[in-house]
């Protein structure tokens, strides 16, 4: 069973519906509103000038917003339908980022540029079965002194689902469909891996980096999970018990 080809078959289509759905709202990304929020965007800080690198960048709407901002960017993902929608935009707003359609891991033992930032969020490592592997490349593609900068969904929501908290060695294989309103239940077969966040530190300390942020958020900017409660603008929270449920993390690291 190929992993790599299950899942990139499931994004091409999903990025189908993604571009089409009031989720992404790509016409008023087009007209010039931003898809970052303000996580990254205070996290990342100025980035006019910067060589970045985006790993799993879906159909390119962070890359493009970051090229806004003055960012050289290359965006790169498994799905060579993103990847072309991202290709499609980038052409369309005359900017200047750079695609490439390639699984994250293998761009990482091949790419020989190096880059000021690397960055990467929402959604991204469970699609990945080695963590190792992939900090291993995110080293090789910085500079000396350069950021790499990880937002992500917490894995405590994904216990509370029933998931596993700890990496184990084989994957979760399930039909599910995707997250925006116009799935229309459709489903595709997804191959994910859990990670725990001791699992995502050390992996990224035993590379070489040095781990200068780590913060946890009791919100998501996103309404993509079961029982979210929208309490301001782009904030929606989850309580357990009563109690505030953690759903992002952030990491900062740099390359000595």
């Amino acid at each position: 069973m190929n992993y790599l080809d299950i899942n990139k078959a499931t994004w091409d289509k999903r990025t189908l519906l993604h571009v089409k759905s009031q989720f992404y709202d790509v016409d008023s990304f087009i007209h010039g509103q931003s898809s970052l929020n303000d996580i990254e965007i205070n996290q990342l800080g100025d980035v006019e000038g910067k060589d970045l690198l985006h790993l799993q960048c879906h159909f390119g709407l962070d890359s493009l917003s970051l090229a806004r901002l003055g960012a050289n960017v290359t965006g790169v993902d498994l799905s060579s339908t993103a990847i072309h929608e991202a290709t499609t935009l980038n052409g369309q707003l005359g900017l200047n980022a750079t695609f490439v359609c390639d699984d994250v891991c293998h761009f990482g033992d091949t790419n020989t540029q190096q880059f000021d930032v690397v960055y990467t969020s929402y959604g991204v490592l469970c699609w990945l079965p080695d963590l190792t592997h992939w900090a291993r490349g995110i080293v090789n593609a910085l500079k000396c002194g350069g950021e790499f900068h990880l937002v992500e969904f917490h894995t405590f929501n994904d216990l509370l689902s029933g998931y596993s908290y700890f990496p184990k060695s084989e994957p979760d294989i399930e039909e599910e469909t995707t997250y925006t309103e116009n799935c229309d239940g459709q489903v595709s077969k997804v191959i994910t891996w859990p990670h725990s966040l001791s699992s995502v530190i050390s992996a990224l300390i035993n590379s070489g980096l040095i781990i200068e942020l780590f913060e946890e958020h009791a919100y998501s900017p996103y309404d993509c999970f079961d029982g979210l409660k929208l309490v301001a603008e782009k904030r929606y929270q989850m309580q357990h018990k009563g109690q505030q449920v953690p759903l992002i993390y952030a990491i900062k690291a740099r390359k000595p």
